[in-house]
């Protein structure tokens, strides 16, 4: 029996789901060319947003068939009154905008405008981070360092004064009375119905039925009033447990060598380079904190305009940055609360006395609060910097140097440091 399934779901408004991701596999390789020249003209926090792709005409041109010369054909030409069979057909003259190709410039006609497709923030991301994730950090993400987040778990009948709920302690007590004296109440109510029913005028016998029956409405009173008003069983505490929650947020570290000897050049594959990692950790985390400090001499906070485009002069100490950086993360940045990610840039060029400095602050401060700490050298040259690193780099797995001299070597860099463990580089 021949079976046909049917899709019947909804396209997206105003466009084909279908054909816009056969458009997109189709045309993966001009599409990245094109998102990678895009993110070399933004800011780092402007990287968030779609794009507008011009593919030219020609890359997306259909093939088409066409009927060769050669044969013996009968062509009909509408509209022929001068032409007949045997005659030849001159060429159209260039010029003055009658066709295509060489010929001089005319005033009319219409131009074809490269094909313009506009990708979305998503598809944008997706393109640009394909096949990239995480190295060994989300795997220990809820294990390592679970956020605590108190929730209620309704009422307990122990616990601290100031959580005593007295709305549900009184609506208890009111309960627990009402139940206790129901039978008691009952009972007195009848009693008290009896007692009225007795003459004015009594006899011996209803003298002595009347004294009992007081009697036994004093007594049901006495144990009426002798139920607590409030006993420490109606007492009920709100309750609270705290309970572990994935951690959503992280706080990116961009440290930058502003010396003399870095030059604008250097500063741009730096910034290309914090740009990649900031719109990579934007996939995996909802909230992202980013913090510049650049340093020569002495390291500073300082904000994005001033991270890239100010230039000191004189010498290079590492640790100031490194030190900046440690006491930055214990005063705003508890590890428990945040995932701690940093990317270092730098020529390489160090005060020879302080690059072993920076490696024990690494080794004994930062790099136990950090998820990932990537360390680029837009220099070929290796010095003493570059020699301690590569000592640490032997013993800590979430440590990672590389070398980046050309714009054409940041993308390749970045994929081979944050590279899916079992794909190749």
């Amino acid at each position: 029996m021949l079976q046909q399934i049917i899709d019947r779901r909804l396209a997206g408004k105003n466009k084909s789901i279908g054909n816009r991701e056969r458009f997109l596999r189709r045309y993966q390789g001009q599409l990245r060319d094109a998102v990678r020249k895009a993110v070399d003209n933004r800011g780092i926090r402007d990287i968030e947003k779609g794009e507008d792709i011009h593919l030219p005409k020609r890359d997306i041109k259909e093939p088409s068939f066409g009927h060769g010369a050669g044969g013996a054909r009968e062509i009909v030409h509408p509209g022929n009154q001068e032409y007949v069979r045997g005659d030849h057909i001159e060429r159209p003259q260039g010029g003055s905008g009658q066709g295509s190709g060489s010929g001089q410039a005319g005033d009319s006609g219409e131009g074809e405008d490269d094909f313009v497709f506009h990708l979305t923030k998503e598809e944008f991301m997706q393109i640009f981070f394909d096949d990239l994730a995480l190295p060994r950090m989300m795997r220990t993400q809820i294990a390592e360092a679970p956020e605590l987040k108190s929730h209620r778990a309704g009422y307990s009948n122990a616990g601290t004064p100031s959580n005593l709920s007295v709305i549900r302690s009184m609506r208890g007590a009111i309960s627990r009375r009402v139940a206790i004296g129901a039978g008691s109440r009952a009972e007195l109510i009848a009693l008290e119905a009896r007692l009225a029913e007795l003459p004015e005028v009594l006899d011996a016998a209803q003298e002595l039925a009347k004294k009992e029956l007081e009697l036994q409405i004093a007594a049901l009173r006495g144990r009426l009033d002798r139920i607590p008003y409030l006993d420490p069983i109606d007492l009920r505490f709100r309750n609270r447990v705290r309970l572990p929650i994935p951690t959503a947020k992280a706080v990116m570290f961009c440290l930058m060598d502003v010396s003399g000897s870095m030059d604008e050049a250097r500063k741009d594959l730096s910034k290309r380079f914090f740009i990649l990692l900031y719109l990579f950790l934007t996939r995996h985390y909802e909230k992202i904190d980013i913090v510049f400090i650049r340093h020569h001499t002495q390291a500073q906070e300082v904000d994005e305009e001033n991270f890239f485009r100010a230039r000191e002069t004189g010498g290079t100490v590492v640790s100031s940055a490194l030190v900046l950086m440690d006491e930055i993360i214990k005063e705003r940045y508890s590890p428990t609360d945040w995932n701690i990610y940093a990317a270092q840039a730098s020529d390489g060029d160090n005060w020879h006395h302080d690059s072993g400095r920076c490696r024990e602050l690494l080794t004994e401060s930062i790099l136990p609060k950090c998820r990932y700490f990537a360390y680029v050298q837009v220099a070929d040259e290796e010095q003493n910097l570059w020699e301690e690193y590569a000592r640490l780099q032997e013993v800590q797995k979430h440590f990672a140097m590389r070398k980046v001299t050309q714009a054409s070597q940041i993308y390749p860099v970045f994929r081979d440091l944050f590279k899916a463990e079992g794909v190749a580089a």
